[in-house]
């Protein structure tokens, strides 16, 4: 056995509020069935498993997971009239300078709700890798740097992002007006009068728009903001319900028998004891999601002839000056809700090149892997982990690791067993 793991405070801060409280009973409840069903883990098993072993592979159960955590800043984000909404514009590719790009260009929903990519690809190419969707309302940050702190406010990134949808605010409100009026109107209230609105005008576009909206007056520019906003809180109300299929995995680790009839093989099983083990994968990919949704600087190199990206270090400081965060004023949060944006730390030596953790759930089906593609399969992830180089820019978090042949296919063998159910 490897050293004992343990999983930092962070892990489960993602559950938030009243979601907390019910993590905390649910941890409580597993401590005692663990005891109940330990005796007959060892004998099917055939091997011997400490009892911290046993609560860390339980505690990757998809059961474990609780209630999505409400969202104080979108006071629509459960409402089943925005889920429709947002579904109809996640699909819609006018939303995009081309008319041929749409949310789910690049998150497709027969692909985990990602593109294959190395680097994704919108009206021009991105520096980063597509991440899936599925889970993301569980999670206090997004993108793989954290620059936004909510569903709603990452989905507005990429509309107006040169290279992803290209876009601009008063495109956007148009296209609004123009086909999801009554909808749009039925959640929100009513549009701004459109009429004397430039056809084309944001702050983050092309020379001509960005120069149309500073010719706007603040009433304008306040109004098509708004309905910007809007655009991203229903597009989150869809993502809210896009949750994490179960797994063998999950079959498996709920049976009290184990292995269950058709579930987890040999390999796979002491996969995961390697994962939860001297693998020491579950010291961040923990939880039912396999993350624990932090920022983790694991010493990739940027993809050939790109410059290197630091991250957190970036993400923090945007977060902290997007106006569309918590704490700004299309946000529907009181202040006291912003827990993670009020206690935001921005200037941290550790944030240099770390980036997000990434849900292992469904990872044998969409390679390649890291921040930027950089690494084609499982085995050269495995294989990097092990030899824990040292970082090109900040401080990697690695420790080398002892793990043999057996212990490598092994491992791979588990993270398959995390595919969807068919």
């Amino acid at each position: 056995m490897g050293r004992p793991v343990s999983i930092r405070l962070h892990s489960i801060l993602y559950f938030r509020g009243a979601a907390m409280r019910k993590i905390v009973l649910a941890l409580s409840l597993l401590a005692v069935s663990i005891h109940a069903h330990s005796a007959d883990f060892l004998m099917a098993s055939g091997v011997s498993w400490s009892e911290e072993e046993i609560a860390l592979a339980r505690s990757l159960s998809l059961d474990a997971l609780p209630p999505i955590p409400e969202d104080p800043s979108n006071r629509v984000a459960d409402d089943p009239r925005a889920i429709e909404l947002g579904r109809a514009l996640f699909h819609d590719t006018r939303l995009s300078s081309n008319g041929k790009v749409a949310c789910a260009t690049c998150h497709l929903p027969n692909r985990q709700f990602q593109d294959d990519r190395p680097l994704a690809h919108g009206v021009g190419e991105t520096s980063r890798r597509t991440m899936p969707i599925a889970g993301m309302a569980y999670s206090p940050f997004l993108f793989w740097d954290g620059r936004k702190d909510s569903l709603w406010a990452q989905a507005l990134g990429p509309l107006e992002s040169a290279v992803e949808h290209g876009g601009n605010r008063t495109m956007f409100a148009h296209l609004i007006s123009a086909y999801y009026r009554d909808s749009y109107e039925a959640l929100f209230g009513a549009l701004p009068d459109m009429v004397s609105l430039p056809a084309d005008a944001g702050p983050i576009a092309e020379a001509k728009s960005a120069s149309a909206w500073q010719e706007l007056d603040e009433a304008d520019q306040e109004s098509v903001n708004a309905v910007f906003a809007n655009i991203g809180k229903a597009i989150a109300a869809y993502e809210r319900t896009i949750t994490p299929p179960r797994t063998r995995f999950d079959d498996w680790i709920a049976s009290p028998a184990f292995p269950a009839p058709g579930s987890l093989n040999k390999e796979e099983i002491e996969g995961l004891r390697v994962f939860v083990g001297k693998g020491r994968c579950v010291t961040c990919h923990n939880g039912p999601l396999f993350t624990d949704n932090y920022f983790h600087n694991t010493g990739v190199s940027e993809p050939k002839g790109q410059a290197q990206d630091r991250g957190r270090a970036t993400g923090a400081r945007l977060l902290g000056e997007d106006m569309f965060n918590c704490l700004g004023r299309y946000s529907d949060a009181e202040p006291d809700q912003c827990t993670e944006l009020r206690f935001l730390v921005t200037e941290d030596r550790s944030m240099i090149g770390a980036f997000k953790t990434p849900s292992l759930r469904g990872v044998a089906g969409r390679p390649p892997y890291m921040h930027a593609g950089q690494i084609e399969n499982l085995s050269d992830v495995v294989d990097h982990y092990v030899a824990a180089k040292e970082a090109p820019v900040g401080h990697s978090e690695l420790r080398a690791l002892s793990l043999d042949a057996q212990d490598r296919a092994d491992l791979i063998a588990f993270l398959r067993s995390l595919e969807e159910v068919r």
